[in-house]
């Protein structure tokens, strides 16, 4: 999306805040949309840069009418995010208080093992346009995705220095509520890392990101979605599932999770003791959330719930939507 000239008292610092998220390999479309109707206001209501207080913020987060509930809650958390970039830079301005999410009964896709093979024989067999770098990047960043379980944003951000070869663990810095973890990679992502190490770090810096564009730049999640759709199309894979939602790149991360409880239940672990350690590992903010996949898992594979001696539904209830 084109970046829009903005006309009120607070263009020059929406414009900063974009470039630093845009800096930092955050996709800024949805950023752009809601700033410009926030711009648009402050305009219209001839609010100077130093006059975003109290009685403002009210009417700002005031639901418009028509607009629905997640209209709402998007509006209210995108621009959100802006003032508390001015707080912190000093400008007295009265924060937003957040807006209940809407109720998600989003069920993100699983990849079968079927797709999973197909997927990456995709990635492997496709001639990346542009970056000749793409066809040795890709196939690494795309395998890590689904491998450790990671955020997309979290790996476009990873840089020389994350990265420990030796052990084979790397550092996750920019994450999700700014929660600092580790990935520990399994023994052939770590030898498939090390190989690609040998072939692009000795180019790199420390503070070089290990994914990049031509520029040295950190590649751009909605590009890579790009190339995540017609990779789908590529393995003859449908890009909507039977639901109707969309398969993301952030669904290999919804895989992964399930995949990871499916073969702890198998192996015959506790999953009351390991829902604590995934947890900690996905970098979620509560087990509640990490949760959902181990009953995702079980709805998907019914025969695991013999494995338990009460049903989940028994100790957690019935939600099962993922959104992390």
């Amino acid at each position: 999306m084109n970046r829009p000239s903005f006309i009120s008292a607070f263009a020059g610092e929406i414009d900063v805040f974009l470039d630093y998220r845009q800096a930092t390999g955050i996709c800024i479309d949805q950023d752009i949309l809601y700033l410009k109707k926030l711009d648009a206001f402050l305009e219209g209501n001839k609010i100077p840069l130093i006059g975003f207080d109290a009685e403002v913020s009210a009417s700002w987060r005031s639901r418009r009418d028509g607009e629905s509930d997640h209209g709402h809650y998007m509006r209210i958390n995108f621009t959100k995010r802006f003032f508390e970039f001015l707080f912190v830079k000093g400008y007295k301005v009265t924060l937003l208080r957040d807006v209940r999410p809407p109720k998600n009964n989003f069920v993100p896709h699983i990849y079968t093992d079927d797709e999973i093979d197909r997927y990456f024989q995709a990635v492997d067999a496709y001639d990346f346009p542009g970056n000749p770098k793409n066809k040795i990047q890709l196939p690494v960043l795309f395998r890590l995705l689904y491998s450790c379980g990671l955020r997309v944003t979290e790996t476009l951000m990873i840089r020389i220095k994350d990265v420990d070869l030796e052990e084979g663990i790397i550092r996750l810095r920019v994450t999700k509520g700014s929660k600092e973890r580790y990935a520990v990679l399994s023994e052939s992502m770590h030898v498939l890392l090390k190989e690609y190490a040998d072939k692009t770090f000795y180019l790199l810096g420390e503070d070089d990101f290990i994914f990049s564009n031509r520029k040295g730049s950190a590649l751009r999640r909605d590009w890579l979605e790009e190339v995540h759709s017609r990779l789908l199309c590529m393995a003859g894979i449908p890009s909507a599932s039977a639901a109707g939602s969309t398969k993301r790149l952030h669904d290999w991360r919804h895989t992964h999770a399930v995949g990871a409880f499916k073969q702890m239940i198998e192996r015959g672990h506790d999953m009351y003791v390991a829902l604590p350690i995934l947890s900690a590992y996905m970098g979620h903010a509560s087990i509640m959330a990490t949760e959902r996949y181990l009953r995702l898992a079980v709805n998907l594979y019914p025969y695991l719930q013999k494995k338990f001696d009460t049903t989940l539904e028994d100790v957690f209830g019935k939600e099962v939507h993922c959104e992390d």
